[in-house]
């Protein structure tokens, strides 16, 4: 009997060492990551580019061997048109066990999820984002893009170097928390520069005004140019209206709608309509011009600020959580782990946070040119 014992033994022994052994060579667990976009929204070309960026960063990292020999998983969230779905989107991730969400892409989500994020203490990275609200706040939006106030003042000095004293706008109120600031930032600048914003149209909220009317509104004070500030869907059309009402007046549009859908949609129309953008269209770097050719082959299109910065926000988070672990602080918190881990190089720009998780990025002016966007010269 004993010596069964002592055989029962040495077996049990044995099975735990091939456990052990199995264990030892089994995959580890992945990092899941989450996205938080509007992919059936009125601007979905928007958070397409953004979900594209997000995609490839995460397929080249897994590459190169995810983050410590752990595969990134990616989980994509639509939260719809509007907020009504956003606190479910926003769940089903938390639900995934995330580490982390890259999003959201507009401003009014921001201010909707962040008392969520917060309460989760459920890191939100975004490249996006914008809302003067949300700077300068110790929560869980660490931001990639500038801030409202920023971009606006950009386009008041770009305005104002091309000549332009008398400015007419139109704003999109389905995102009014991004629109209602951004104008009045805008106007605040322009005016200090001597520049007059002559009338405003708003659009995309109840009762419905039609883009030929908000476009006769604007032409009505007899502006020296059009600047429009919504979503690239948006934009087309507004610009396909001033087209035919006043076809040589200078058009400008906010960033947001500087993708494909504005030259697929808005076609001749928006020939010569400038942005101030967040990336360098003439980058000739090897890095840059590595990630356009990966991003065209896989998706089939040039990419956007949109997806540059989507791109940044992934690398960003891969990095920080490598670092940490290095470090010897894998499970220190992903929020803690951005902040402290940096700084990042992005594709075109190195990315800094303060202590709040905000950073700065610099702009450059962007024309419409041949159905293409280009570099502008200053």
């Amino acid at each position: 009997m004993a010596r069964d014992m002592h055989r029962g033994g040495r077996l049990w022994a044995c099975g735990l060492a091939v456990l052990l052994g199995l264990a030892a060579f089994s995959p580890k667990e992945p990092v899941r990551v989450g996205f938080l976009g509007g992919l059936t929204e009125r601007a979905s070309g928007f958070s397409e580019d953004a979900r594209n960026g997000v995609m490839l960063g995460v397929e080249q990292r897994n590459q190169a061997g995810g983050i410590e020999g752990r595969r990134i998983e990616l989980i994509v969230q639509d939260h719809g048109d509007g907020l009504a779905r956003v606190p479910a989107a926003f769940q089903a991730l938390r639900e995934a066990r995330v580490v982390a969400v890259i999003g959201p892409y507009s401003s009014a989500v921001g201010l909707e999820v962040m008392p969520l994020a917060n309460a989760a203490r459920l890191l939100m990275l975004s490249p996006n984002v914008a809302a003067n609200a949300l700077a300068s706040q110790d929560d869980y939006m660490v931001r990639i893009g500038r801030t409202v106030r920023q971009a606006a003042q950009s386009y008041a000095q770009l305005l104002h170097e091309r000549g332009h004293t008398r400015i007419a706008l139109a704003r999109d109120m389905g995102n009014a928390v991004f629109s209602t600031t951004w104008s009045e930032d805008f106007h605040a600048a322009f005016s200090a520069l001597g520049g007059a914003v002559v009338a405003q149209a708003d659009f995309g909220a109840e009762p419905a005004v039609s883009y030929e009317d908000a476009v006769r509104t604007m032409l009505a004070a007899q502006p020296d140019g059009l600047l429009f500030i919504g979503p690239a869907t948006d934009v087309a059309r507004l610009a396909q209206q001033a087209a035919k009402l006043a076809a040589a007046l200078p058009m400008a549009a906010v960033d947001w709608a500087a993708n494909a859908s504005l030259i697929e949609l808005g076609g001749s129309a928006v020939e010569g309509m400038v942005f101030m953008q967040t990336h360098q269209r003439d980058d000739d770097s090897p890095r840059y011009l590595a990630f356009v050719s990966a991003y065209e082959a896989r998706f089939g299109r040039t990419p956007t600020a949109s997806a540059i910065a989507a791109y940044d926000a992934t690398s960003v988070l891969a990095d920080a959580l490598a670092r940490a672990s290095v470090r010897g602080k894998a499970d220190e918190d992903p929020k803690d782990a951005v902040l402290q881990n940096g700084p990042y190089e992005g594709l075109q720009q190195t990315i800094r946070f303060d202590r709040f998780g905000d950073t700065v990025r610099a702009a450059y002016p962007t024309v419409v040119r041949n159905g293409r966007f280009e570099r502008l010269p200053r």
